[in-house]
């Protein structure tokens, strides 16, 4: 009778210490997601407070509610059409890196052929490439063949530089697709486009999703390539129409939060949209099939 009391003494205290530490565990979630969040609050309720209140109040609720910065803001940094340029950008952008990359991954992951290695290696060397320290040689590429100035000027090196990462992703989600499903298709008489085509892209949708969103956010958010490359007023992204509102002599933060919220709301609607396919993809690649 002692022995069993003991053994249900015990089992409950082990239930105690595990509900314990499952609550302490959410409330470090918990803690965690709030901090992660408070930016995003400070952004949108800076966006709706005076140049005085941001200064006086700078982690407060706005005293008064100046929903006309946002208007102002769009206005005056012409924001319609900088947020024209950035959306026909990236989307472009995003779409050419997603099909090379896949096409690229599934060669590389499912194929067997000479210098295979070597051409894994040159990619996965792409990984290590500073970035910014190619935007001198790129300007006076892109001033030879004409395309300064242009859509293709951010489209093209965009590309190129999302495409190691990508292929690398993409690569260890399709090492984790079983290779039956693909000797079942064979025998049935598909070929290889049609494998390709009609069983593993639509099983790779989850690493298309996080590629796509970590692609958009790096595209949409980027200035330094934009601000080299382009020129032309009509053609300016939106990071350059957030410039507008700093100069050498000061900067209007009320318009530049409310700038910066508008801008910021498409990064957020596209990762609500594809957060459950991005977790898919982060963690199914790292599970070999």
């Amino acid at each position: 009778m002692n022995i069993q009391t003991t053994e249900n003494g015990s089992a409950a205290g082990s239930r105690v210490i595990k509900k314990g530490l499952s609550g302490f565990v959410k409330l470090l979630l918990i803690g965690y997601a709030l901090l992660t969040l408070y930016p995003l609050y400070w952004l949108f309720t800076s966006a709706f407070k005076s140049n005085q209140d941001f200064f006086t109040n700078p982690y407060g609720l706005p005293k008064t509610w100046m929903t006309e910065n946002l208007f102002r803001a769009w206005e005056l940094g012409n924001m319609g059409r900088a947020m024209l340029n950035s959306t026909v950008v990236t989307i472009t952008a995003v779409v050419l890196t997603i099909l090379l990359s896949v096409l690229a991954a599934y060669v590389l992951s499912r194929f067997e052929f000479r210098f295979k290695k070597i051409v894994v290696v040159l990619f996965t060397t792409g990984l290590l490439i500073p970035i910014h320290s190619t935007l001198v040689p790129l300007f006076i590429m892109m001033k030879n063949i004409g395309l300064l100035d242009t859509y293709g000027a951010l489209i093209l090196p965009y590309t190129a530089f999302e495409l190691p990462i990508a292929i690398f992703l993409a690569m260890a989600y399709m090492s984790s697709i079983p290779r039956e499903i693909e000797e079942a298709a064979m025998i049935d008489g598909s070929g290889w486009w049609g494998i390709f085509g009609r069983m593993i892209l639509p099983l790779c949708t989850p690493i298309i999703a996080t590629i796509s969103i970590l692609a958009f956010l790096r595209f949409w958010n980027d200035f330094s390539f934009a601000l080299v490359f382009i020129n032309t007023q009509a053609l300016k992204t939106l990071p350059l129409s957030l410039s507008l509102f700093s100069d050498g002599f000061g900067t209007d933060y009320s318009l530049t939060m409310g700038a910066m919220a508008i801008a910021v709301i498409p990064t957020i609607v596209a990762y609500l949209i594809l957060q459950e396919q991005i977790m898919k993809g982060m963690v199914a690649g790292s599970i070999k099939g």
